[in-house]
């Protein structure tokens, strides 16, 4: 999964039977898909292989991405990925028991889409949820523009 950091939504996500350079690259995708890529934006991930393989990497430099890995064996440095990671496997997955992959996949998304980026409250953003955040984010940028009559 990849989280925006500022409004904690999930932009990218992606699940798979194992964890691979393709899955990542889904993931990724589907963030670029969903974002404006700004200036000095900074993709953080641990140093997995599947973060530091060339299509990986590639994808990131040509889409103007800066790139940042933890330090090797701090856990600390992935903390907000690591937080999300707990709360989807106690708030979903281990509640549940899913016969095939594609109802993983259902359910999960279900999860992130619908409880997580619009339900699921965040202290750090004023206590509400990653959509409602960026919409009011949104609102504001919108009534600080002043257009001369």
């Amino acid at each position: 999964m990849i989280i925006d950091l500022y409004s904690r939504k999930i932009i990218g996500w992606s699940l798979g039977e194992d964890i691979t350079e393709e899955l990542t690259i889904k993931a990724l995708n589907m963030a670029l898909e969903t974002r404006d890529i700004y200036p000095g934006l900074i993709h953080h991930s641990d140093r997995g292989v599947q973060y530091a393989s060339n299509k990986y990497t590639d994808l990131l430099k040509n889409n103007g991405i800066s790139i940042s890995m933890s330090r090797k064996g701090n856990p600390y440095d992935n903390a907000y990925a690591e937080s999300f990671m707990k709360t989807i496997k106690y708030e979903e997955i281990y509640l549940n028991e899913y016969d095939t992959l594609e109802q993983a996949r259902i359910n999960i998304g279900h999860f992130i889409e619908d409880v997580y980026n619009r339900k699921r409250l965040h202290s750090s953003i004023g206590y509400l949820p990653p959509v409602e955040f960026e919409e009011q984010l949104q609102d504001t940028k919108l009534k600080s523009i002043s257009v001369p009559f």
